[in-house]
C-alpha cells in the first residue's frame, strides 16, 4: 500500500515538474550561459568576419556574463569549419559559428564535397551586409572598369581575379561579371579576405573581387573600379556602381551567426538578444568600415536565406548548364 502511495506521489511530482517547465521556460533560460562560449570564425584573421567578431567579443561577454572565445578554422571558403561544425558541435549553445550568404547556399548546391547543408544550422542572426567590389592596386594600369574589360576581352583568361572562397559572394560576382561583360578571367580562390590583400598588393593577382571593407581599409593602396550595389557606398563615394556603368551586377555577402541544429529555442533567443544588442553598440564603427547593418533574427533570418536562394538561382542554373556541356 505504501509502495502504491509512493508511486502515485512520485507521478504527481513529475507531472507538476513538467507543467512548471512549460509555464516557466525562463527558468531554463536563466541557467544559460554558465560557462565560456566558443565562437568559430570560418576564415583567416584580418577579414570581415574576424574584424566583426573582435568588435563583438567584449560586448557579448559583458551581456552574457561569460567569456566568449574566438577561434579560426579557415579552409574551403568556410566549408571546412561549417562541415565540422555540423558533424560535431553539441546543440547546447556553447559553440556558435559565423555563417555567410551566399556561401552556405552555393557550396552545398554546387559542390558534392561541401560536407554540410544549408539548412543544417539553427540561425541566430544575420547582422550585416557588405557589397562586392572589383578592386585593383593603386599602381595598376587599369584606371576604369572599361580598361579592365577591354584587357580581359583581348586576353581571355589572362586577368586573374582573387576572391574569398569558391561559390562565395566574390566567386559568384566574378562569374556574373564574365557573363555581363562577355569576358573570360581566371578566378583565384583564397581562404578568406586576409590572404586576398597581399596577393593583390604583391602583384600576384590582376584584381580582386572582394568587399567594400577592403576598399576602405586600404584606400591609399587600392583603386575601386566598380561596386556591386544599387547606389554608391558612402565610405567610398568616388567609386561608381556596376549599374552606373551599364552592368546589372548587384550583390555581396550577408554575415551572421548560427548554432548547431537542434539547439533549444530559448537558448537561441538568449544568444540572439545578445547579438542584437551588440550590433547596436558597434553599428557606427561597422558603418565606417563599409558595412550595412542588418537585424534579421528568427523567421526573418530564414526568410533572408530563401530570398537569397532566389536571387542567385540564375547564376547557379548557368553553372549547372556549363557543367553538363563538359
Amino acid at each position: 500500500m505504501n509502495v502504491k502511495k509512493f508511486k502515485a506521489g512520485f507521478f504527481i511530482v513529475l507531472c507538476l515538474l513538467a507543467v512548471a517547465l512549460m509555464l516557466f521556460p525562463n527558468s531554463v533560460q536563466a541557467k544559460f550561459p554558465e560557462k565560456p562560449i566558443t565562437y568559430i570564425i570560418s576564415f583567416n584573421p584580418g577579414g570581415e568576419s574576424d574584424i566583426t567578431a573582435r568588435l563583438q567579443e567584449s560586448h557579448l561577454q559583458k551581456i552574457l556574463g561569460v567569456p566568449v572565445n574566438i577561434t579560426h578554422k579557415p579552409g574551403g571558403g568556410g566549408a571546412v569549419a561549417w562541415s565540422e561544425f555540423q558533424r560535431t558541435a553539441k546543440p547546447d549553445g556553447y559553440t556558435v559559428i559565423g555563417v555567410n550568404i551566399p556561401h552556405i547556399i552555393g557550396q552545398p548546391l554546387m559542390r558534392k564535397d561541401a560536407g554540410y547543408t544549408t539548412d543544417g544550422f539553427d540561425l541566430i542572426m544575420w547582422f550585416h551586409f557588405t557589397p562586392n567590389a572589383l578592386i585593383v592596386a593603386k599602381d595598376s594600369p587599369f584606371k576604369t572598369l572599361d580598361d579592365f574589360i577591354k584587357f580581359a576581352k583581348e586576353n581571355p583568361g589572362a586577368a586573374s581575379v582573387g576572391g574569398s572562397g569558391t561559390y562565395s559572394a566574390n566567386h559568384l560576382e566574378t562569374l556574373r561579371l564574365e557573363r555581363e561583360a562577355g569576358i573570360d578571367v581566371t578566378y583565384i580562390p583564397h581562404t578568406g579576405t586576409g590572404p586576398v590583400v597581399p596577393a593583390l598588393l604583391g602583384g600576384h593577382n590582376t584584381a580582386a573581387m572582394n568587399y567594400s571593407m577592403l576598399a576602405v581599409q586600404y584606400s591609399d593602396q587600392v583603386r575601386v573600379l566598380a561596386v556591386a550595389s544599387d547606389e554608391r557606398v558612402d565610405t567610398i563615394p568616388d567609386a561608381p556602381t556596376f549599374k552606373e556603368l551599364g552592368y546589372n551586377i548587384v550583390g555581396g555577402a550577408f554575415r551572421g551567426v548560427a548554432a548547431p541544429k537542434g539547439t533549444p529555442p530559448e537558448i537561441i533567443e538568449v544568444l540572439a538578444d545578445a547579438f542584437v544588442e551588440t550590433n547596436k553598440i558597434i553599428a557606427e564603427k561597422q558603418k565606417k568600415l563599409g558595412f550595412v547593418m542588418t537585424y534579421a533574427v528568427d523567421e526573418d533570418a530564414e526568410k533572408l536565406v530563401k530570398q537569397m536562394e532566389a536571387n542567385y538561382s540564375d547564376i547557379f542554373k548557368e553553372i549547372a548548364k556549363e557543367r553538363e556541356k563538359k
